[in-house]
């Protein structure tokens, strides 16, 4: 025999959920030193979880966030990599500014289209046996 039970994700949650990659990407260009390392590190498993949310928008929207973020990180590799010695020390504030530029307005961006979407509850039935 089994039995029904059902969880409900609020429209609410699944807002916050939504927007919380934003969030850490305009914390990570901010504050480049340390948060974003850290910040790489912490998203693959944040997007990991987030990716598969019940409510598919959240997915989305994280999804898109991502892009953004890995885009910044996978063009700092090869500048980095294959960059002139000393032009960290002499450049680092223009590529911080950069970072911020190309960051912070797609995050904004992405948190006014969150906010202005509806967001409806998703039940999840779970089957116990």
């Amino acid at each position: 025999m089994s039995i029904n039970e059902a969880n409900i994700v609020t429209g609410e949650s699944a807002k916050s959920s939504a927007k919380l990659f934003s969030y850490g990407n305009i914390v990570a260009v901010l504050i480049p030193l340390p948060m974003l390392i850290f910040w790489f590190g912490a998203s693959i498993v944040f997007y990991a979880t987030q990716r598969h949310h019940p409510n598919p928008r959240v997915g989305y929207y994280t999804q898109i966030a991502a892009y953004q973020y890995y885009a910044l990180a996978g063009l700092l590799v090869p500048v980095l990599t294959f960059a002139p010695e000393g032009f960290f020390k002499n450049y680092w504030l223009i590529m911080w500014i950069i970072c911020i530029v190309l960051i912070v307005p797609l995050a904004i961006m992405q948190l006014i289209k969150i906010n202005r979407e509806e967001w409806k509850d998703v039940t999840i039935e779970k089957q116990q046996h």
